[in-house]
């Protein structure tokens, strides 16, 4: 009985460490140079790391990449239904683009700081020219020309 209870603890700490390790690779994962192939989840912390510092005039973007910040929320219908258009894009635009996803509720004072009023609501960000904002849900064709016209310039 005490081989098991060890044996089962010794389980639980090592999938929790694999899982913590995983998250950390997430959350750090726009910091490496390698393609980000999937939508990156935003905290209130690491947005003023990665993409702009709120706290600073400047405005200016952080990043290497053109990038796509969705504004959204878990109860937003419209949101749910663009997000996996979202990770789609976010694979077939590897190392070209990066996406990233903020939670209004859990990034309340991001969204303040942004106006967010509607949601979801997508910034594009070209690494050169003028950040847009746009709202409302769109079909995948509409996020591919945007993409092309406003982050990729072609």
């Amino acid at each position: 009985m005490k081989r098991i209870l060890i044996f089962t603890a010794a389980m639980l700490l090592t999938v929790g460490a694999f899982a913590s390790d995983n998250n950390n690779k997430k959350a750090n994962s726009t910091q490496t140079t390698a393609p980000v192939s999937t939508v990156v989840e935003l905290t209130s912390e690491n947005f003023n790391t990665l993409v702009y510092n709120v706290k600073e005039a400047d405005g200016k973007y952080l990043g290497t990449l053109p990038a796509i910040v969705d504004f959204n929320a878990t109860w937003c219908g419209p949101c749910r239904r663009i997000a996996p258009i979202l990770e789609e894009l976010a694979a077939e635009y590897a190392g070209k683009i990066i996406i990233y996803s903020v939670d209004v509720d859990k990034c309340r004072d991001i969204s303040k700081a942004f106006g967010i009023q509607s949601i979801p609501a997508i910034l594009y960000i070209p690494t050169k020219g003028e950040p847009q904002m746009t709202t409302g849900s769109r079909d995948k064709a509409t996020f591919v020309e945007e993409i092309q016209t406003i982050l990729l310039k072609k």
